[in-house]
């Protein structure tokens, strides 16, 4: 018996070792982790349960049939963070590159249907280049597997990819088709087509970096929704990311003890609001000074900064905010505001997690780029998102709400279930002195008159009351008391119900 276990124990210390010493050497001379080094920090201590850890590929030609290293370029099973369980699986670039082969897919594939059948979320951790080459087509029907089960998972369990080193050609598929992608400066890189190729096709010369780095995901493609420095805090960060999502689409948001009093209030958001209706401040401390202990998650910080989305708590429980941003083109809504909000209010209506708006929003963005780009279907995606959204939705108006903007951004039309305002509020068509300046245009020519028009539709309508008086405001709040009243409101909407008409699916304006 124990000359078994010591057999065990040896084709362990084999497979765990991968690619062998050497690869791993050149893998942290990189200033990236194993696949198994990153495991260990993404999980609790010693709560990875590995599977398929002696599996090898079955491919005979070009000298495959010599060439078997057990696992076959992934790392699979699952564990828990901070005690919830999640399936993992994280690509060994020390074998074959990370290369994906018939096998290396199926191990994949059979931990997302164990995600699915067991209602819990799956994180990918990709580092490899692409398809193995040796296996063609077989290859190929791996992919075609792991795509599929992304696309039936979507919406049933959070799926979450980080990129850690290349992730190039087919493998760019799959994380396309999660909820998250986060990715890691320098290091890592997501394009369809290389460099090489590139040259070849287009005759441009381009590095890695230029065509998918980070920075180019981040700011530019919106493919991934943050980056970071390095390996372990990209997956320290992904821990505290699973604190605030459900396991599943039936598992109910988590709760966590705050010591954050849901009364508290804050008389600084007082003065939020400068007595210059064209001067910026920054939504992001109305945010801080909102949620619970200052605690936010912003996702794609760095793009379409006009427009913030992310996860909070309000009394413990996670909620999504999303918030037009002053700071940043007055926090007009244009194309890329609109996906970016899109899709991150359909994440949370997917998942039960309440939305909480907060608005200041002059209009959309005009011009001809932006109607040429297709700004009347990306701003419908954001309406579309926020009326199909059957999760509570607490909106409030803090400045500017003008024009379309202001049905689209939760009003009371689309269903928001509780509207509220500041006293600072102006809910109107346009500004006063666009509508002035429509209104009198004959008048145009006299300064004084023209001003005096201005003032009169400032009076009548730069203030919430109008909104009020028709009920599609609930109630014109002191701003030091917002925690408390989003807090309250929200307890109150725990066992709101609400279903949409049955259809097999909808067509969202993509």
């Amino acid at each position: 018996m124990k000359a078994i276990l010591d057999t065990l124990e040896e084709r362990r210390a084999v497979a765990r070792l991968g690619g062998g010493e050497t690869r791993i050497e050149a893998q942290h001379a990189r200033g990236k982790l194993t696949a198994r080094e990153r495991l260990s920090l993404l999980l609790d201590e010693n709560s990875f349960e590995e599977f398929d850890m002696f599996v090898e590929h079955r491919c005979t030609d070009f000298g495959m049939d010599k060439q078997k290293i057990p696992g076959d370029g992934v790392v699979t099973g699952w564990g828990t963070i901070n005690g919830r369980t999640v399936f993992v699986f994280a690509k060994d670039f020390t074998v074959f590159g990370g290369s994906l082969s018939e096998t290396h897919a199926r191990k994949i594939a059979k931990i997302q249907d164990m995600a699915v059948r067991n209602r819990v979320p799956i994180i990918g951790l990709f580092d490899a280049g692409g398809a193995r080459i040796q296996e063609g087509v077989a290859a190929l029907g791996g992919y075609g597997e792991v795509f599929q089960r992304n696309v039936l998972a979507s919406g049933v369990i959070p799926q979450i990819s980080v990129i850690m080193g290349p992730c190039a050609g087919g493998d760019v598929y799959s994380p396309a088709m999660t909820d998250f992608i986060f990715m890691v400066r320098d290091t890592s890189y997501m394009f369809v087509t290389g460099p090489d190729v590139v040259k070849t096709v287009t005759n441009e010369t381009v590095t890695a970096e230029q065509l998918g780095g980070a920075s180019v995901h981040t700011t530019k493609s919106s493919i991934a929704d943050g980056a970071y420095d390095d390996d372990v805090e990209a997956l320290i960060q992904m821990r505290r990311l699973m604190d605030f999502l459900p396991l599943s689409n039936l598992g109910g948001v988590p709760e966590i003890s705050s010591f954050d009093d849901p009364e508290r209030i804050d008389h600084s958001l007082d003065t939020l609001i400068p007595e210059n209706p064209n001067k910026p401040y920054d939504i992001k401390e109305l945010i801080l000074k909102v949620v619970d202990e200052g605690d936010f998650f912003e996702i794609q910080a760095s793009f379409a900064k006009n427009i913030v989305i992310g996860f909070a708590r309000m009394a413990g429980r996670t909620i999504g905010v999303v918030a037009n941003q002053p700071m940043v083109l007055a926090g007009v809504l244009d194309s890329d505001a609109s996906r970016k909000a899109a899709r991150f209010v359909r994440f949370c209506d997917c998942f039960n997690i309440p939305i909480v708006t907060f608005v200041d929003v002059p209009g959309f963005l005009p011009g001809t780029a932006q109607e040429q780009g297709g700004l009347i279907k990306h701003g419908a995606k954001l309406l579309f998102a926020y009326a199909e959204a059957t999760v509570p939705k607490v909106t409030l108006i803090t400045r500017k709400a003008y024009g379309g903007a202001y049905d689209v951004m939760a009003s009371k039309h689309l269903r928001g279930d509780l509207n509220y305002a500041w006293p600072t509020a102006e809910i109107a068509v346009m500004g006063p002195k666009g509508a002035a300046e429509i209104l009198y245009r004959s008048e145009l020519g006299d300064p004084e008159k023209i001003g005096r028009r201005i003032k009169d539709y400032e009076e009548r309508f730069a203030n919430p009351f109008v909104a009020a008086e028709r009920g599609y405001i609930d109630e014109v709040i002191l701003p030091h008391s917002t925690r408390r009243r989003i807090t309250r409101g929200l307890d109150m909407l725990r066992g709101k119900k609400l279903e949409n008409p049955w259809k097999k699916h909808d067509n969202i304006p993509l």
